[in-house]
């Protein structure tokens, strides 16, 4: 029987980067993982290929509708669809390779494998059983399944089927607004499919910002994705090349079909413990399949711990990497801590949509006396250049005390312009520190600076 430290279940983003830190403060560590590459869904399936092919169609479309404006003439370029999966495939490779040789690096082995946990303190992995003073479940999620929708991968796919249909759809209905749906439906209405989404409520991306929904959607539609919005999807049929949704409107009741080449079910994910053996030990399960943890990612059995998509919070794969540091620096005796209200969120469409902290929606709930500072793309003169001055920065602050209590932002490279309002959150900076801080121009970053202007005083470019 091997003994470590510490074994960690899964590999994704909280799990590696938790093995990582585990071995860098001097704990014996082993992570087990049963696929054939490590990085979880986000580094094979998720975030980073989507990302891929986000990149590949933004370049198309910018080669299609802003090159001759530049002066730059010639043929559009035509779409190579296996040669921009196997660019895709080429990046995933080159990130879990990268993983991999960070596990040689800091002496981590690799079991692999898929876990079951016999008992507190041991995991076992096909006929081996390996001892452990702490085990870390970091097993993340699985996409969400809808009644009446059955995923086969090929006509009605999940995100994972997706990233690689062997071929582009004339007609992609998207099953769901929320962060996944838009993303990829971006990506297949660049490359020329016809895209509608159908979302169950009434605004896309569920828990944003009311200000934020509104521009986003209007900006989407300007792009040529149609949304059917406030309706449930009854059922998904195929039939030879074609699949037809049933869904009916809310608002009365009526059932409506439309057919597609291609489904994209798109409703979320779920915590991923199947196998694990969980129940049999008594640990503690939320009714929505959430393994319940402590303040420290204790579970209620002594030495089993959990962190990521399998535990409560935003299914994000840098929230399981804080935890998983966190997790581990707890283990080694330390005292770490996680903002949860510091925690961006990003939609890598474009433009991009970041948000950090309350919306005005939350803030009014509390009753709290707040300030809104906003300033449009629009007056900043690199994102004009750049065909890129739709969207807006939006600031909301303490009415008294001028205190940051959250920022959205719709626009170019918003997931990167987002992290300047993290920081000052995590200072509890206030938008006069923000304003009074000196930005290089000309940057998109300007645009920041003047929302937290229009915080005090007003912006200047407004």
């Amino acid at each position: 029987m091997s003994a470590y430290d510490v074994i960690i279940i899964g590999s994704g983003p909280g799990g590696y980067v938790s093995a990582i830190r585990c071995a860098q403060l001097g704990l014996k560590t082993a992570c087990v993982e049963g696929r054939e590459t490590l990085g979880g869904t986000c580094l094979n399936v998720g975030c980073i290929p989507s990302k891929a092919l986000l990149h590949a169609s933004h370049m198309l479309h910018e080669a299609e509708h802003n090159f001759a404006a530049m002066g730059l003439k010639g043929k559009s370029p035509s779409v190579d669809w296996k040669q921009m999966l196997s660019y895709k495939d080429d990046v995933i490779a080159q990130n879990t390779k990268g993983i991999e040789f960070l596990f040689k690096k800091n002496k981590i082995d690799w079991i692999k494998g898929w876990a079951t946990i016999p008992e507190a303190g041991k995991v076992k992995v096909g006929d081996t059983t390996y001892e452990a003073k702490n085990i870390v479940v970091a097993t993340g999620s699985e996409v969400s399944t809808l009644p009446g929708v059955k995923v086969d991968e090929k006509m009605v796919v999940s995100s994972t089927g997706a990233l690689e249909l062997n071929k582009i759809p004339k007609k992609l209905v998207v099953i769901g607004a929320g962060v996944i749906g838009l993303e990829l439906g971006s990506v297949y209405k660049r490359l020329g499919s016809e895209v509608t989404v159908i979302e169950y409520l009434n605004a896309i991306t569920p828990g944003m910002d009311g200000e934020i929904q509104k521009v986003f959607q209007r900006t989407l539609k300007k792009q040529g994705l149609e949304f059917i919005m406030g309706a449930a999807v009854q059922g998904v049929t195929t039939k030879g090349n074609k699949a037809t949704v049933t869904y009916k409107l809310r608002k009365n009741d009526s059932e409506h079909t439309m057919d597609a080449d291609t489904v994209l079910l798109a409703t979320g994910r779920r915590p991923f413990t199947d196998g694990l053996g969980l129940e049999a030990l008594g640990v503690e399960i939320s009714p929505r399949g959430q393994i319940k943890t402590d303040g420290h990612y204790a579970t209620n059995i002594k030495g089993i711990y959990a962190i990521g998509d399998a535990i409560d919070g935003p299914m994000l794969a840098h929230k399981a990497e804080d935890e998983g540091m966190a997790c581990a620096e707890g283990l080694a005796g330390q005292k770490p801590h996680v903002n949860y209200g510091v925690i961006p969120g990003v939609i890598y469409t474009h433009p991009e949509v970041s948000t950090v902290g309350k919306t005005e929606e939350q803030l009014k709930e509390e009753g709290r006396d707040y300030k809104v500072g906003k300033f449009s793309f629009m007056g900043n003169g690199r994102a004009k250049a750049n065909f890129a001055g739709d969207g807006f920065v939006k600031l909301l602050v303490d009415a008294s005390t001028d205190r940051i209590l959250g920022a959205h932002i719709i626009g170019p490279m918003a997931g990167d312009l987002i992290h300047e309002v993290c920081v000052a959150m995590e200072f509890g900076a206030a938008a006069e520190d923000l304003a009074r801080t000196c930005h290089a121009h000309p940057t998109y970053s300007e645009a920041v600076r003047e929302a937290a202007l229009a915080c005090g005083d007003g912006a200047i470019h407004a």
